[in-house]
């Protein structure tokens, strides 16, 4: 998202706030002992569930700032120890390892991160994961038999798949994907591989977009998150009917999944509201949210499980990744040479 704007997840504090014409500000969220500020780069229906949650259990009011994973992380950055936040979430690990390279995270306190399995944290335990989307391959079911799907992501830069496969190159979730590869991979062979997207891929601007063009054989296929194909199968299939899902496995790039990270700023003057925030989030009724809720994201956290419309995480044989290592920075740049963004 581009613009930013405030939430007050809160009914009384909001009603209050809207009968006196004003909005919520950085000043008020330092001042009140009972009330943190989250800036939010998760879906904000998920983190409202999250919130109204737990300001039901703790009475700690939470604000929230909403934007995308690349503009909130480099704010952050921008604000330095001056920022009014107290916690950051993101839908992807990169704008996290953005933020905590400057220096700007606390360390996450112990009993969180036992909650949380090390292959779904950074190694660092200044952040920590909050959920989970795999990487997969949406096809047209008339136009892609099983035997011609690709058996690699990397297949995909290879003349056969010329003008036949589509991603939402300029967001963030895409951004992720190339991200994971090139921790993988190596610089050499995702410069090559995204030589040969550039010749053969057609543009989205997203996740939803990209599935709506599969759906209607606009390409044959696409690079996309799970959750968009499983959300729509389970309301009207208006965007999904046509097509199927297909899982690299083997540890394949393809098979990346990536980890939404939540991290308190050290910046903070509420350490420990921002750390019970993070803490019942990864906890069980924070990972229930997303076991019973409408996200279709992975819980990582608290033995919860899946979904039952969703593959077990444990099944789909993922590369292992250390978030904190996947660099933003240099996959804009690769992506940039190669005439994708």
């Amino acid at each position: 998202m581009n613009s930013v704007k405030w939430k007050v997840v809160s009914g009384t504090l909001a009603a209050a706030m809207a009968a006196l014409g004003v909005t919520a500000c950085s000043n008020s969220a330092k001042d009140d002992a009972g009330e943190i500020t989250v800036y939010n780069a998760q879906h904000e229906s998920l983190t409202k569930e999250w919130t109204d949650a737990f300001t039901k259990e703790t009475g700690i009011k939470v604000v929230l700032r909403q934007g995308g994973d690349t503009a909130l992380g480099n704010q952050l950055v921008a604000e330095g120890s001056a920022s009014p936040a107290d916690v950051f979430l993101t839908e992807n690990s990169p704008a996290m390892a953005l933020v905590e390279n400057a220096g700007l995270f606390a360390d996450i306190n112990k009993d969180t991160l036992d909650q949380v399995p090390a292959q779904f944290r950074p190694s660092t335990g200044k952040w920590t994961g909050i959920a989970a989307r795999s990487t997969v391959f949406v096809y047209n079911k008339d136009k892609v038999k099983d035997d011609q799907l690709p058996a690699s992501l990397l297949d995909l830069a290879q003349p056969q798949w010329k003008g036949r496969w589509g991603a939402g190159v300029s967001g963030a979730d895409f951004q992720a994907i190339v991200a994971g590869l090139l921790a993988l991979k190596g610089e050499d062979a995702t410069k090559a591989w995204l030589k040969g997207m550039k010749e053969n891929f057609v543009a989205f601007p997203n996740n939803t977009a990209t599935m709506k063009g599969v759906n209607s054989g606009q390409p044959d296929g696409g690079v996309i998150y799970h959750y968009y194909w499983f959300r729509d199968q389970a309301k009207t299939k208006e965007s999904s009917a046509n097509t199927g899902l297909y899982y690299f496995k083997k540890q394949d790039p393809g098979a990346f999944v990536s980890v939404s990270g939540g991290g308190v700023l050290e910046s903070s003057k509420k350490q420990e509201s921002a750390q019970k925030f993070l803490k019942f989030i990864t906890g069980k009724k924070g990972q229930e949210v997303l076991r019973d809720g409408d996200s279709m994201e992975y819980p990582i956290a608290a033995d919860i499980a899946a979904n039952k419309a969703l593959p077990p995480l444990a099944e789909l044989q993922a590369p292992a990744v250390d978030p904190s290592k996947l660099d933003a920075k240099k996959v804009t740049e690769l992506m940039t040479q190669a005439g994708l963004l």
